[in-house]
């Protein structure tokens, strides 16, 4: 007879908002995880890799050591009992993006790793990857990849974070050929996320840095692909990894929320005049935050938060009409996380959340909003 301890599922956060009940779960031990392997993930994408409908998971391992990039399919319920490697290389992989780069209708992937060489993987619309060149310089320490089409050409360029390193957009042919680069930011930018997203509502894609080492923060402008007007952000000396941008208040200007290391999390709210001048706080704990992601994860039509921290809890943050945010812990272990994301895996409409985590298993909780 089973043991109705090992049927139980925990509930790990519970909150009512808005008369809309708002919960994560996972049932403990490694059944709900991409994996039991405990390798030095660094990122997660997500997207349909093979056609079926259902949002599929990759994972970059590796960061300053080589790992094994890995695929995770989704079984259509939101479980993954499937996985293969992407490529035959093991590398220091910060990232791996998912994103149909050769215009063929399928998401191919972009690689990107810590002084060695990026690579581009295509897909043959069944989820079979080839190798297929590279991207970016040679030997740079890569932090992220972004995926966006920034000249406005009808294809997906590929922007690359290098960390104390100039940054780079590279720039796609239409055929999923980077052999064009230019550079954003300063030189010395120790740069580890950049978001993409119209942020003066002139019809183009601006750029906005996450600066670590007590660097200053910046909104790059997008003037016909000429970024040297830039908007700063932030306390002037942060230490901002992850960035997360939307409206979160609602008032038309999209606003930008920070994930730091070491400081309070910040919500910076875009305006007609002086835009991210005026501020609130996410949480007040000064929290090592590595990783932030948006979305309304309980359809009130508010977005919410989600937040990974190394070596303490991980949270979401509902938000409560652009004026304060809730906070639910989603586990009361204390990984290294190191990207999390709100993917819905299971196609009802609520995002669950997946984790990155260093030196650890990475679990994804299922999101039981509004059920009862």
């Amino acid at each position: 007879m089973i043991k109705v301890s090992a049927i139980l599922v925990y509930i790990l956060s519970v909150c009512t908002l808005f008369g809309q009940s708002t919960s994560f779960y996972n049932p403990g031990g490694d059944r709900i995880s991409l994996g039991i392997e405990k390798a030095l993930s660094s990122s997660i994408s997500g997207g349909d890799v093979n056609g079926d409908g259902f949002a599929d998971v990759v994972v970059a391992n590796g960061r300053h050591w080589t790992g094994q990039n890995k695929i995770f399919l989704n079984n259509g319920a939101g479980e993954f009992n499937s996985s293969y490697d992407l490529g035959n290389y093991q590398s220091t992989s910060y990232a791996a993006e998912l994103g149909d780069l050769d215009g063929d209708g399928d998401l191919d992937i972009a690689e990107g790793n810590d002084e060695a060489i990026n690579r581009l993987y295509f897909n043959d619309g069944h989820g079979n990857f080839r190798e297929g060149g590279t991207f970016g310089g040679d030997i740079t320490r890569t932090r992220n990849v972004t995926l966006a089409d920034i000249d406005k050409d009808g294809d997906l360029d590929i922007l690359v974070t290098n960390r104390g390193q100039k940054n780079e957009i590279c720039l796609n042919n239409g055929k999923g050929l980077f052999d064009q680069t230019i550079f954003f930011g300063e030189s010395d930018d120790s740069t580890i996320d950049v978001v993409v997203a119209d942020m003066d509502d002139d019809g183009d894609l601006d750029l906005i840095l996450a600066n670590r080492d007590g660097m200053r923060n910046f909104v790059y402008l997008n003037n016909n692909m000429d970024f040297s007007s830039k908007i700063s952000f932030g306390s002037g000396h942060d230490e901002t990894r992850s960035l997360a941008i939307a409206d979160f208040n609602k008032d038309g200007y999209l606003d930008i929320a920070t994930a730091n290391i070491g400081q309070t999390n910040v919500l910076y709210f875009g305006a007609a005049t002086k835009p991210f001048s005026r501020y609130m706080i996410i949480s007040n704990a000064k929290n090592n935050s590595f990783a932030i992601d948006a979305a309304d994860c309980n359809k009130d039509g508010w977005i919410d938060l989600v937040v990974g921290n190394s070596g303490q809890p991980n949270f979401v943050y509902l938000n409560n009409g652009g004026k304060s945010f809730t906070k639910l812990v989603l586990s009361k272990k204390k990984f290294d996380t190191y990207d999390i994301k709100f993917l819905d895996l299971n196609n009802d409409g609520y995002p669950e959340v997946v984790e990155a985590n260093s030196e650890d298993i990475n679990p994804y909780y299922i999101n039981r909003s509004g059920r009862k």
